[in-house]
């Protein structure tokens, strides 16, 4: 086996608790009301750097972040959902549940229901508004963040550089939200006075210029009447950069520089309308990143070995098919029909490959992991589901992570969406009145905690989710304890073993998924 295996069982056998070592935070001075309660904040402004890795904050790169985590909190061990993809994480952080209960399963799925012929792109404006249709207004299935507050007579504001933020608000006509997501805008109207001062939203080949453009919106003209009760800023970079090179590269050091700057125009706003000492900021990442060691054409691979398996269908689908859909790091699987036996052998071929990393399985399959153990199972589930193999060398700008990819991108460019350690690690860092000073906290934290910890802060209760509000780093700390896991699966084939491993950490109900890799050994 190979040493990473070995690693991860002796973890399995041994059934190591992590026990929460929390450095003493600083002082903390409680602002409490009249009747003695603990004073909130009275806005939430969450900044989302798209892509970032925990490992490029620094002082040199990242000075404004670099302060803003001194005088807050930053944890240490934050993690993204599975697949560690923009749409699939951006809907967990502002629904506060996994895929399997939000139903984005996936940046790119097949939906038959609103294209039979392909895969659809999960954010597209055409297919939010048929999935919407399709669902009696429930494409999202669970409420987002602005929804909730809306509910709870507070106003809120959604600015993003991709079209992500749609789904997060895509009901706010006339009611008290106004959004703009890529250059467009709930209602329609919004950007109208925002392109006449600004100019038209910029090319996708300018993303920093896309950032800044929606940077300012957000504060020169969402916030012209004042702070609103929640605002999110979603920034394109450093991951459209790095998309476009890798992690380290220059150009993708000069875009995570560029999203501090922006960071600091959201402050300096926030300083300008006296707004600060009563503003919790959080900045997240959706999920991590890492570089192409290979780029694998999955579609010619399942062909050249029998499956008849296409990424668009050129007449109806016919069962025992494979519909694959390629999200960078993980392959989706369709197989129409549902056919147990076609499954069974589509797995069996990936678990002899040198490319599967880890493999699930919507039914019960040998050396497979559930769907609905990864949170990742709803009826418009793959049948099949791939998560690419992994390594922890370095590029060649420094920087750790390899991962194999589907084939949209060339080797030695960056993507993400692997149960990586590079992928499933992000950045969230808080700071505010409603959290403490100079506190780094080791336990395990993911995207899902968001939303309730927001609600926390507002002193909003009964949302049913699945992440957990952060106490561990309010004023008034509550420190759960925290566990570890190791879920191991193998399958024997005449040709040799397959094994995967997945490890996770746990507190109370909600699970973080840490790292997952397989590998097949062939038989003397």
């Amino acid at each position: 086996m190979r040493n990473w295996v070995r690693l991860f069982l002796k973890i399995f056998f041994s059934a190591s608790i992590i026990c929460a070592q929390l450095p003493a935070p600083g002082a903390v001075s409680e602002d409490r009301s009249a009747d003695g309660r603990i004073r909130r904040g009275e806005h939430v402004v969450v900044v989302v750097w798209d892509g970032m890795r925990p490992d490029f904050i620094s002082a040199q790169y990242t000075p404004t972040l670099w302060k803003l985590a001194q005088s807050g909190v930053f944890f240490r061990r934050h993690h993204s959902v599975y697949p560690s993809a923009t749409v699939v994480n951006g809907t967990a952080l502002m629904t506060g549940v996994y895929p399997n209960h939000s139903g984005i399963l996936a940046n790119h799925a097949y939906r038959p229901d609103i294209d039979a012929k392909k895969s659809v792109d999960v954010e597209n404006v055409a297919v939010v508004r048929k999935g919407d249709e399709v669902s009696a207004g429930k494409y999202v299935g669970a409420s987002t963040l602005p929804e909730i507050l809306h509910e709870h007579g507070k106003n809120s504001v959604v600015a993003t550089a991709k079209t992500v933020g749609l789904l997060f608000d895509r009901h706010a006509d006339g009611r008290s939200g106004k959004d703009v997501f890529a250059g467009q805008s709930i209602p329609h109207d919004a950007t109208v006075e925002i392109v006449k001062a600004l100019g038209a939203f910029p090319p996708a080949t300018e993303p920093a210029r896309r950032d800044e453009w929606t940077t300012k919106a957000l504060t020169e003209f969402l916030w012209k009447d004042g702070v609103p009760g929640f605002s999110l800023l979603w920034l394109s970079e450093p991951d459209d950069t790095e998309h476009r090179t890798a992690p380290g590269d220059p150009a993708a050091i000069a875009a995570i520089k560029s999203s501090d700057e922006n960071l600091a125009r959201v402050l300096a706003a926030l300083d300008q309308r006296q707004a600060r000492s009563t503003t919790d900021v959080f900045v997240v990442s959706d999920h991590g990143f890492s570089t192409i060691a290979r780029s694998i054409d999955v579609r010619k691979i399942l062909r050249d070995a029998g499956f008849d398996a296409v990424t668009e269908f050129a007449s109806e689908a016919k069962p025992g098919q494979i519909m694959i859909a390629g999200n960078g790091g993980t392959v989706m699987f369709y197989v129409i029909g549902h056919d147990e036996g076609m499954t069974r052998k589509l797995v069996e071929f990936l678990e002899q490959t040198d490319f599967a990393g880890m493999i699930f399985s919507k039914n019960p399959m040998p050396g497979a992991i559930r769907l609905e153990d990864a949170r990742i199972d709803d009826e418009h589930a793959a049948d099949v589901v791939m998560a690419f193999r992994w390594r922890e060398d370095k590029n060649q700008f420094g920087a750790q992570g390899m991962i194999d990819a589907d084939w949209q991108r060339a080797a030695g460019k960056g993507t993400h969406a692997t149960l990586s350690d590079t992928d499933m690690h992000n950045i969230l860092i808080a700071a505010g009145p409603d959290f403490q000073k100079g506190l780094t906290s080791d336990l395990p934290s993911g995207n899902v905690d968001l939303a309730p910890t927001v609600l926390r802060v507002f002193g909003i209760a009964g949302a049913r989710m699945d992440g957990r509000a952060l106490t561990e780093a309010m004023t008034s700390p509550e420190k759960p304890e925290p566990s570890s896991g190791t879920a191991v699966v193998g399958n024997t084939l005449p040709s040799g073993k397959w094994n995967q491993v997945l490890k996770y950490s746990q507190v109370g109900s909600t699970i973080y998924f840490e790292a997952g890799n397989g590998g097949f050994t062939r038989s003397p």
